[in-house]
């Protein structure tokens, strides 16, 4: 998209005055700070809605992780929000809400192994995930983790499918038995090595090189799966008893269609290259669909995703992105109403964490480095906003005088990193956090692109 010049969105200065006049200061970004009047705002911001949204402009970036936490903290306490709900896939989750509830097992692993994407290796989400736990040991009111996403960070069915077994073991033995050895094998296809920060990219590589026939026994034995437990809920919780009996159940039964999303998923881009019809958002609708899932279990919650996920509008990232396509937020808006409230995030600049692969390294490995951001696209919200000379803050954009309005409305996207994502600010968000710096994620991927922790 062409740059244009800022003075085409606020000629007359008043966009920013309305900001410097409405923004509502936050004091810090510190999940850690006792005193959080200054998210005070928040509870008129999100009224009596039952899921708040918070959007990140990137991935991997300190400033968005931290303030993520600080505001599930404060919806936690103040406002009845009992479950954090992340762009993770949802039959890992099972095992970080294990963590924070009991303690079982190791905080490394459940970190590697639990948060999808590698989001995971980093203080922030260690600083996340301990905070929820304390809250647990020390007889609060135990706040819930759950991942909504497709499992193995969209690579494959496969944890989907086993986080399935470990219920059918007790419930189910001989169809367990028969899905651990008939099924399970079907996935040796997926590489070995998955250490690397692109992982996904050699396994979703590998699935795409898959016979035609080979690809169909896979969606024939999931979907056989995702059937038979379902149809057996009951059998299945008579089966394993005890007081979470139903929960552990309706989890297998959940992760089994998460198998069933991320081979719809899959097999969507089999078609990709000799494709003659618009693309359909597999991944989005599957997150919409779980979120409605866990509204059914959780009074109030917080979605903590990318901003092209939990905006209201369509996502489009040209020339990457060409095809608008409905997104989460979209999906959500629809079914919730005034239940839904969503916060994007902007920013001001700073530098972001990224990674490439380098040609003697393995498939699926990649080396991180850091990037001064480069300036705002003129015409862009996050240009906008730092126009106007405030510091880190939350704007409420529903109820603006015409004016001021319709300048906004000249704004033409919001950034993703480097990248403008075109869209209509109002359409997409209800209100903004802005953060004036952002800086990497405090993480311990070493040079290497590998965990070491």
């Amino acid at each position: 998209m062409p740059q244009s010049d800022a003075s085409t969105v606020d000629p007359d200065g008043v966009l920013s005055s309305w900001i410097r006049t409405n923004a509502r200061r936050l004091r810090t970004l510190d999940p850690d700070e006792e005193d959080d009047a200054d998210l005070e705002p928040l509870r008129e911001i999100i009224g009596d809605a039952r899921v708040v949204a918070i959007g990140e402009s990137m991935h991997r970036s300190h400033e968005f992780l931290a303030l993520r936490h600080r505001v599930f903290r404060f919806l936690h306490r103040r406002a009845g929000f009992t479950a954090l709900v992340t762009e993770s896939g949802l039959p890992e989750g099972g095992r970080v809400d294990d963590w924070i509830r009991t303690g079982r097992g190791s905080l490394r692993t459940v970190l590697r192994d639990g948060v999808g994407y590698g989001f995971g290796a980093c203080q922030e989400m260690l600083d996340q995930l301990t905070w929820m736990r304390e809250r647990a040991a020390t007889g609060h009111p135990v706040p819930r983790w759950y991942g909504m996403d497709l499992p193995d960070s969209s690579a494959s069915a496969l944890p989907g499918v086993l986080a399935a077994i470990e219920m059918l073991d007790i419930a189910d033995p001989s169809y367990a038995e028969h899905v651990r050895t008939r099924v399970v094998p079907l996935f040796d296809y997926l590489p070995e090595d998955r250490t690397g920060l692109a992982r996904a990219a050699p396994a979703i590589q590998a699935y795409l090189e898959l016979p035609a026939a080979r690809r169909a026994e896979i969606t024939v034995g999931i979907a056989d799966l995702a059937a038979r437990v379902r149809a057996r809920r009951r059998e299945e919780i008579a089966a394993l008893t005890g007081p979470r009996a139903s929960e552990r159940v309706d989890l297998a039964i959940r992760a089994a269609e998460s198998a069933r999303a991320a081979d719809a998923f899959l097999e969507a881009m089999t078609a990709g290259p000799t494709r003659t019809w618009p693309p359909a958002n597999v991944r989005d609708a599957w997150m919409a669909d779980t979120v409605e899932w866990i509204l059914d279990r959780e009074p109030r919650i917080v979605i903590a995703a990318a901003n092209g996920h939990v905006q209201r509008t369509a996502f489009s990232a040209p020339p990457f992105v060409p095809d608008p396509m409905t997104t989460m937020g979209g999906h959500l808006s629809d079914r919730l109403g005034a239940d839904l409230v969503v916060i994007g995030t902007a920013f001001g600049g700073g530098e972001q964490w990224l990674h490439r692969p380098v040609p003697e390294d393995p498939p699926g490995h990649s080396r991180p480095f850091t990037a001064t951001l480069g300036p705002l696209q003129p015409t862009s919200l996050d240009a906008a906003l730092t126009g106007s000379g405030i510091g880190d803050a939350l704007i409420d954009l529903r109820g603006m005088p015409a004016l001021s309005a319709q300048a906004l409305d000249r704004t033409t996207g919001w950034h993703n990193g480097d990248v403008l994502q075109p869209g209509r600010a109002r359409d997409a968000f209800d209100a903004v956090a802005y953060v004036r710096r952002v800086s990497p994620w405090h993480t311990w991927i070493d040079d290497r692109g590998l965990d070491r922790r």
